[in-house]
């Protein structure tokens, strides 16, 4: 029976075509299952440079196989296993708007998984403070590709046009959102709306958590 548990690794490679090719042959003929995939350029200029290759995974038999033949491989400078990011910064609430409004949201969500990680859970904030429609609809939109993400907040007095329809994305996307009471159409498709800033920050956290009795999908909808 395979092993459900998630591994990571980071590979420090080459910056050469077919390295990737080559990790991934190895690692599907270790009939692994890749969750996760990341991968960065550290150095550029006149030399090839070097890559940083991150990867999730699962059904694992062998770690300690996996990792040596990787090794092998001649574009492959190391391979280090790690935590997978899961346990370490675990899900993620997201919040963005104004920078006055994010604050205040920050506030909340930071001070409620501070009491969920002292009893062992792994809840991180990610803030972003933005101004201008277009800015903050491409923003929104690509909340969909970062990983973890349990929870989008919008923190601001105005929102809507374009920022509605990114908003429809996300949810679409299975990402539940939380909204300021604020001028705009967008408190029209979130959601749930709240009007105190630190509230809705701590009510983002307790839907992130597996310990918290709140649930978005029980009060959808409405406004407090």
């Amino acid at each position: 029976m395979k092993n459900s548990e998630i591994y990571a690794i980071s590979i420090l490679s080459d910056n050469c075509q077919g390295v990737l090719r080559d990790v991934s042959d190895i690692m599907a003929a270790h009939d692994v299952n890749i969750v996760l995939a990341q991968a960065s350029v550290l150095s550029a200029g006149n030399e090839k440079g070097s890559s940083f290759i991150y990867f999730e995974f699962e059904n694992v038999d062998d770690i300690d196989s996996l990792s040596s033949d990787l090794s092998k491989l001649s574009t492959i400078h190391s391979v280090k296993t790690y935590q997978p990011l899961s346990k370490i910064f675990g899900k993620r609430v997201i919040i963005i708007g104004g920078g006055a409004q994010v604050a205040q949201v920050a506030m909340g969500a930071v001070n409620e998984a501070d009491r969920h990680n002292i009893r062992g859970e792994r809840i991180s904030i990610d803030t972003i403070p933005l101004v201008g429609e277009k800015e903050l609809a491409a923003t929104i939109d690509a909340v969909s590709r970062l990983p973890r993400v349990s929870v989008l907040v919008l923190a601001g007095s105005l929102m809507g046009g374009t920022i509605s329809d990114s908003v429809i994305k996300i949810r679409e996307s299975g990402i539940p959102v939380i909204s300021l009471n604020m001028a705009g159409s967008v408190t029209k498709y979130v959601d749930l709306v709240v009007t105190d800033p630190l509230q809705a920050g701590v009510f983002a956290v307790m839907h992130a958590s597996d310990l918290a009795v709140f649930n978005i999908n029980r009060v959808r909808g409405r406004e407090f």
